[in-house]
């Protein structure tokens, strides 16, 4: 229930679809004898998405979460165990055309395979099943252990998480096929910008995981002063901070976590 959920007010919570579903109700009011609330919504809509889109507005959100947690400090030792968390394969997209597509997360796989070669007896999983709400869809870590496998990393080494659907699951369920012992040391990999929530759900979870991460979106304070130069790229930007900012509220509220913005 909790996933139907999250999935639907996860659609709503992206300004991009948020800002332009209010510009249609105010096209659609138009036609009526509200037409003054009808310019005000489309007005509304369009100041609202050109700011979300063109201003810094997007760097401003993300920059405070890919801050919260430093690179990972390799003078500690060698991990047992790597997590790599899903959301870098569209699933989908590889089955049509018969070959592994990934997005723009890639560097959760391409980091981890450095990782799995400096590190030649740590233990890998993947975790990341489908996502999908209203369509059927294949889960993503098949595709994923196919690339690890192209990318020169053992089969054995890998085990295939295929269940989780949501950060939370994630955490639970990894932390079932890892079954870590007492002083073992486990790295989790993900986006900058997602890891204080994976952070939070797998401190939940009983599993103490140290943060690696990857995906960096900005350069750094810098780019709170940076403007988009498309609208785009912008409106993406601003979705995907306020997703996360949304997730890491809604997951504490519900009791899922134990941390509204944990840290290191």
């Amino acid at each position: 229930m909790f996933f139907v959920f999250s999935k639907t007010i996860g659609f709503f919570a992206q300004p991009s679809n948020f800002l332009m579903a209010l510009g249609v109700a105010g096209i659609i009011l138009l036609c009526t004898r509200f037409r003054q609330l009808a310019s005000w919504l489309v007005v509304t809509s369009l100041v609202l998405l050109a700011i979300a889109g063109w201003s810094p507005f997007g760097n401003v959100l993300i920059l405070p979460l890919e801050q919260r947690f430093p690179p990972w400090d390799p003078s500690r030792g060698a991990p047992d165990g790597i997590v790599v968390l899903g959301g870098v394969v569209s699933p989908d997209v590889s089955q049509a055309r018969g070959t592994v597509a990934l997005d723009e997360a890639a560097e959760r796989i391409t980091a981890a395979v450095e990782l799995a070669r400096r590190y030649p007896k740590a233990r890998i999983i993947f975790s990341g099943g489908s996502a999908a709400l209203l369509f059927d869809e294949p889960s993503e870590a098949p595709f994923a252990v196919q690339e690890f496998e192209s990318l020169g990393v053992a089969r054995e080494r890998i085990t295939a998480e295929e269940q989780s659907r949501n950060t939370i699951e994630n955490a639970v369920f990894s932390r079932l096929l890892a079954n870590p012992q007492p002083g073992e040391r486990w790295l989790l990999v993900t986006s900058a910008y997602h890891m204080p929530r994976a952070m939070a759900v797998f401190r939940a979870a009983n599993f103490d995981v140290e943060a690696y991460p990857v995906d960096w979106r900005t350069r750094g304070p810098n780019d709170a002063m940076s403007p988009f130069l498309t609208l785009g790229d912008g409106l993406g930007r601003t979705d995907t901070a306020v997703r996360e900012w949304i997730g890491l509220l809604a997951y504490r509220l519900a009791g899922k976590t134990r941390e509204l913005f944990p840290g290191p």
